[in-house]
């Protein structure tokens, strides 16, 4: 066997460095010109909920611009919520900026992510405009913007789909996030949900008893889907139909026992347990990663990620486009068989028999991507994804040959 060189060692401890968490504030540091936005994320304590996060967009000013915040003598949650609002959960590098697709689109911030942000005051509209510019506007709680308020400057760092930095002219005001708040309290799950277009499934929760099961998890952490007025109401003559044990079951399905923020669910894939699990009955469903959507599949339904009504560890509430309906209480949309010498995948079938309404889409894409997740092999973390260690070391070995 060949001895490797003294340099290894310090080789792969350089690689393992390259899987740390950023650090917004020593970003920062190398950049005295924003050395006011800096100073005011770590009073507001901004700086560790940037710095624990993946996929983030962080819009700084210079100290010249902090001055009309500043100037408003805010509080310091009101001033944290401001400063949230510069706080994408979404990745936008300066090329992703000038290639949103349509011209224009909406993200959501850390302020959504707060719950303190009612309907859409949380979201920052960015619009791709013309003469090579980028606008940034913010929305009020009905989804109603004035006018781009702000434009991109320049890029500070960019770390593919893990991180961004970047200048913007002007801070983004909002009066919702300027707005005085009330004094720190036990998360109420079924309050947010009523303020933001959920309350047909806080009712639901209230009614049916299973709403105790989910405040006994939030101390622990909890992840919440929940269907949208809209989506219930069409869903409410099956629901209807439910044993009581199924209706608190069904619920229940809606709810997972651990905290995943919007970046984690973007980083997996697989099957995860929800509160409605209890020994045979798996009741689980699984993630799935479409680009930039997050989709949950139940092998009857699969519905999208729409929208945060929180994201706060340890509670996380997203909306979702469909109900989810366990393969426990409903029939699995059939799967119709191959033609006669057909070597394609079998087709797949557009009706489940008990399911109202339900999408087809294939539950069993993300087999071979889930025994991958589970078998335990060492990765490093790299900025568009994970990269075995074995690449990486032969990667290394290859370089020795050369040498």
């Amino acid at each position: 066997m060949i001895p490797l060189p003294a340099f290894t060692l310090p080789f792969l401890l350089l690689l393992l460095s390259a899987t740390d968490a950023h650090n917004i504030t020593r970003i920062l540091a190398n950049h005295p010109e924003f050395s006011t936005f800096n100073h005011y994320l770590t009073t507001t304590h901004l700086e560790a909920e940037i710095n624990r996060r993946r996929t983030i967009t962080v819009c700084v000013v210079d100290n010249a611009g902090m001055s009309d915040l500043l100037a408003k003598h805010l509080a310091l949650t009101p001033l944290k919520n401001v400063l949230s609002l510069h706080v994408f959960a979404d990745y936008f590098g300066a090329k992703k900026l000038h290639q949103i697709s349509k011209g224009s689109t909406t993200t959501s911030t850390l302020f959504q992510a707060t719950g303190e942000a009612a309907g859409t005051a949380g979201y920052v509209k960015i619009t791709d405009m013309k003469g090579g510019k980028v606008g940034f506007a913010t929305l009020d709680a009905e989804g109603h913007y004035d006018q781009l308020t702000s434009t991109f400057v320049k890029s500070i760092e960019d770390v593919p789909y893990v991180i961004s930095v970047i200048q913007i002219s002007h801070i983004l005001m909002s009066p919702e996030a300027e707005a005085p708040v009330a004094g720190p309290g036990d998360v109420n799950i079924t309050t947010l949900m009523e303020k933001q277009g959920c309350k047909a499934f806080a009712d639901l929760l209230k009614n049916s008893g299973a709403e105790e099961t989910f405040v006994q998890n939030v101390e622990g952490g909890i992840t919440v889907f929940c269907p949208t007025d809209g989506v219930l109401s069409s869903f409410m003559p099956s629901y209807k139909n439910l044993t009581t044990d199924g209706k608190v079951s069904l619920l229940l399905y809606h709810g997972v026992p651990v905290y995943q923020s919007l970046g984690m669910l973007k980083s997996k894939n697989g099957p995860m347990n929800t509160l409605a699990t209890e020994g045979s009955n798996k009741y689980d469903f699984k993630v799935e990663n479409n680009g930039e959507d997050v989709k949950l599949d139940t092998k009857v339904v699969t519905a999208t990620i729409t929208g945060t009504l929180i994201d706060q560890d340890p509670v996380a509430v997203y909306k979702i486009d469909k109900v989810l309906l366990p393969r426990e209480l409903f029939k699995e949309a059939p799967v119709a068989p191959a033609p006669k010498g057909s070597k394609g995948a079998k087709e797949k079938d557009t009706a489940a028999a008990d399911a109202p309404g339900p999408g087809t889409d294939d539950a069993s894409i993300l087999a071979d991507q889930t025994a991958n997740d589970n078998n335990g092999a060492l990765r490093i973390n790299g900025g568009g994804g994970w990269m075995p260690i074995v690449v990486v070391l032969s990667l290394f070995l290859g370089c020795l040959v050369v040498i």
